[in-house]
């Protein structure tokens, strides 16, 4: 047990963690407990019911027995053991609590003197000078990465572009205790069951995860921050070691737990007070832009968007020679002036480099293979073919806002005609405007509908609690599974009215085309419903799930999907359904979408709906 454990132990068994030595006196304490600083420094937030709690979940964590709920408590503990009469005892609890000392002399118009040798040591390894906001955007092949993500980089004074990759990141990310799949790691990280925490590591480290081994491009963002609020941010970083999280992928995920530590660096920032319901890495990025906090970004390509671009340049004839070469067969002078040979040799090395991650080749035989083709093309004295691979012209915190609320009106030809009030919490479907998004992935949460008719009634219509698709198009380098899962609650025509059923759906299959132009996809599904509509029997349903895509233009987006379910064990024999869109994006936030559906389920129902969209 280290002497500062012994301390708070000690502390909280007498009692005393609450009485104030005689050095409290010089303290404000009701002021200070109030301060908008100390209640960052404690993670506090306003709780449910009143009062305050801390988002931290470790009771190590605070000097006091109260302190998850008391900021007075905390401050009165945290002054007791920063000022103890014992200087032993005062330096070793500074060093714990660097930020809360400096905080605590500056109030006293002091500048903080630390004895830390770990401390020194570790600032003197990082070397801070700045810091870079680090998004990796969207992974989709995994539902929990596809909202992207967010990290810090700490920047070294000597820091150059080719020297970035050796800095060292700040992450917070969940560590589930379990080696759970895909889809219960997302369910569980909803309902916050895995804990988080902060980390430091080598950047290269994250780039090789996100970058290389996920594919995923990387924007950087430059933070305007002096050194010495960067100072500030890093003693508080300091404190937080062992500092543990309830970690919920919507709201206190990744990205609001960042701006919770780069609120550190000045008294007036005020970040996570945007985002009570939800954080999306987009959204939070966009709240430091508005903050003024943002230089323009950096962009780092993926291995894949760099192997899609390079495949999409070379010709047909140098793709075939490329597919040999990665095979050992490597271009004859003879055949091929230097500049083909050259493209060959590129274009292969990457595409075998991203084989190595993405299909988990063998290291050592790939890595012979690689150095072979690196050695071949040295010996070709030409400039690379090749380009750099174009910078997309919107980036991510410039895209649509990810709350939507839509007003619009219905009519249908069986039933009366409606007003629809439409609110989702996030994300980003198929038909929105994709500038800054990645084309072809969909995820919503907490997409709901509500109707009123023309006698007032009002009705839940829809309320889709997930509705998630990736339709990553398959090509001549990517062979890509396209898949969807949808659950919820919905309405579906019966022989006199619109009846509820409660379902699950999902599908697997391929997409084709360009996902940013003509996008064409086709899934095996299957759903099981339940409810109102099914007689409170589990009604299962298999068939095909069908879809074409087409961006007419930068704002205007037209889609035609439908499917076809066979009901099994049923008195209804099919659920098709079927609906033609054009979405219109008015601006970034504004927007126009016109449907056109058919529904079949016991009987069929045709509906007409026009919707104006809101995103904030």
């Amino acid at each position: 047990m280290t002497l500062t454990s012994f301390y708070k132990a000690l502390l909280i068994s007498s009692g005393l963690a609450l009485a104030p030595n005689a050095l409290a006196d010089s303290f404000n304490i009701g002021e200070l407990s109030e301060n908008s600083y100390w209640h960052k420094l404690g993670h506090y937030l306003p709780a449910s019911f009143g009062g305050v709690k801390s988002t931290i979940d470790s009771p190590s964590f605070f000097l006091s027995p109260a302190g998850k709920h008391d900021p007075k408590s905390e401050l009165v503990a945290t002054i007791d053991a920063l000022y103890h009469k014992d200087p032993l005892i005062a330096n070793d609890n500074r060093c714990q609590y660097p930020a809360r000392y400096t905080w605590l002399e500056a109030q006293q118009g002091r500048n903080a003197k630390l004895n830390c040798p770990e401390l020194n040591d570790w600032k003197t390894v990082l070397d801070p000078a700045g810091m870079t906001l680090v998004f990796p955007t969207a992974f989709m092949n995994n539902p929990s990465s596809m909202f992207g993500h967010t990290l810090l980089r700490v920047d070294a004074k000597d820091q150059t572009r080719h020297k970035e990759l050796v800095a060292f990141a700040i992450n917070f990310a969940a560590e589930p205790e379990t080696d759970d799949n895909a889809a219960l790691y997302a369910i569980k990280g909803l309902v916050g069951s895995y804990p988080g925490r902060f980390t430091v590591m080598p950047y290269y480290r994250k780039v090789r995860e996100y970058n290389d081994i996920e594919s995923r491009d990387i924007w950087e963002y430059k933070l305007k921050l002096s050194e010495q609020e960067v100072e500030r941010v890093l003693l508080h970083l300091w404190e937080m070691q062992h500092a543990e999280f309830d970690y919920y992928f919507i709201d206190e995920n990744c990205s609001y737990q960042l701006l919770s530590l780069i609120e550190l660096a000045r008294e007036e920032l005020s970040l996570v007070a945007d985002f009570p319901l939800h954080a999306i890495p987009s959204d939070t990025v966009e709240t430091l832009a508005n903050n003024d906090l943002l230089e323009e970004p950096s962009y780092r390509e993926a291995f894949g968007t760099r192997l899609l671009y390079q495949s999409e340049a070379i010709s047909p004839d140098l793709f075939d020679a490329a597919v040999a070469a990665k095979n050992g067969q490597y271009p004859d002078k003879d055949d091929y002036t230097d500049q083909e040979r050259a493209a060959i040799l590129e274009f292969a090395y990457e595409w075998l480099n991203f084989e190595l991650y993405d299909l988990g080749l063998e290291r050592d035989p790939t890595a012979k293979r690689l150095t072979e083709l690196l050695y071949q093309r040295s010996r070709i004295k030409v400039d690379s073919p090749f380009g750099d691979v174009p910078v997309p012209e919107v980036s991510p915190e410039k895209g649509h806002a990810s709350a939507r609320f839509g007003l619009g009106f219905q009519s249908n030809k069986f039933s009366n005609d409606k007003v629809t009030l439409e609110w989702r919490a996030a994300y980003h479907d198929l038909l929105d405007s994709q500038a800054g998004f990645i084309p072809g992935a969909q995820i919503s949460f907490l997409d709901t509908q509500l109707t009123i008719d023309e006698e007032s009634n009002t009705r839940l219509d829809r309320f889709y609690f997930l509705d998630a698709m990736a339709l990553a198009p398959s090509n001549k380098v990517f062979d890509s599974l396209a898949w969807n899962i949808r659950f919820g609650y919905d309405r579906q025509p019966t022989e006199n009215k619109m009846a509820g059923r409660w379902f699950g759906q999902g599908g697997f299959g391929k997409a084709w085309g360009e996902s940013d132009g003509l996008h064409l996809y086709s899934l095996l599904s299957a759903s099981v419903s339940g409810g109102e509509l099914t007689n409170y029997d589990a009604v299962a349903g298999a068939g095909i799930e069908m879809g074409i895509l087409y961006q007419v233009s930068d704002n205007h987006r037209v889609g035609l999907q439908g499917q076809y379910l066979a009901l099994i064990d049923s008195p209804a024999d099919q659920h098709a359904q079927a609906k033609a869109s054009w979405h219109w994006t008015l601006d970034r936030n504004v927007a126009v979408r016109a449907e056109a559906s058919y529904q079949h389920w016991h009987a069929e129902e045709v509906s007409g709906k026009i919707t104006g969209y809101f995103y904030y």
